[in-house]
């Protein structure tokens, strides 16, 4: 699999996470992304004739394995520090396409919910309003708007008949919690298209690994020269 890099310098690297692998080395011996960048560096030392050196990539976040988006990695340790600590301070901005199979009641507006994970069935679940106070529950925010169906290209692997029987939406999250756009919408009576996990009513089969979730657009500060930067998918 080759690597699709979109921006590279000495700091970082921002590159197209595909549909179907995972963020990070995990359990599995499947190819990861975290695996591929570090397989290209070591190409290239390979091929400038350099003594070879285990790369240093480090994780700043992630995404789900179904979801394909825009993903930056840290090629130095100060890097990663900085790039994480715009995380933590929400300085870096997200936004993605989501394929609903229904259309919200409201065609735009702000989800707002608490979550708690089941990390031995890797799901989150939103919580009622009399257990929000629970240690474990996350709030989780969300702002959304049904945007033109055609607004989009990145999710070709779905039949043109069927796109035009699902909605667009231009979710913006406002916290990043674990599967948050995927249940807060399910939550609402509107699951995203492909989603086995969310979807009750979905024939996974029919979506061979795939999900209507792109994490289209990021914006973050460049650790070292400190400009902003928003890179599309």
């Amino acid at each position: 699999m080759m690597l699709d890099i979109i921006f590279e310098d000495a700091a970082i690297l921002v590159v197209r996470k595909p549909s179907g692998i995972e963020s990070q080395s995990g359990k599995s011996l499947s190819m990861d992304m975290v695996s591929l960048i570090k397989n290209e560096l070591t190409f290239r030392q390979r091929k400038a004739g350099k003594k070879l050196q285990e790369p240093y990539v480090g994780i700043i976040h992630r995404l789900d394995r179904p979801v394909s988006g825009v993903m930056v990695y840290a090629k130095t340790p100060f890097a990663a520090a900085e790039l994480s600590r715009q995380v933590q301070t929400h300085q870096m901005k997200k936004k993605y396409y989501a394929l609903l199979c229904q259309m919200p009641a409201q065609k735009e507006g702000v989800l707002t919910d608490y979550l708690i994970q089941d990390k031995k069935n890797n799901i989150s679940l939103v919580v009622a309003e009399n257990e929000q106070r629970r240690k474990d529950a996350k709030k989780a925010v969300l702002q959304y708007q049904i945007v033109e169906n055609a607004s989009f290209h990145g999710f070709d692997f779905i039949d043109s008949v069927e796109r035009e029987q699902l909605c667009l939406a231009d979710v913006t999250l406002i916290t990043g919690r674990h599967h948050q756009i995927r249940v807060q919408f399910s939550h609402i009576g509107c699951p995203i298209w492909g989603d086995t996990k969310y979807n009750p009513n979905w024939n996974g089969k029919k979506s061979m690994g795939q999900i209507g979730l792109c994490a289209y657009q990021l914006t973050f500060l460049h650790p070292i020269t400190k400009q902003q930067m928003t890179v599309c998918y």
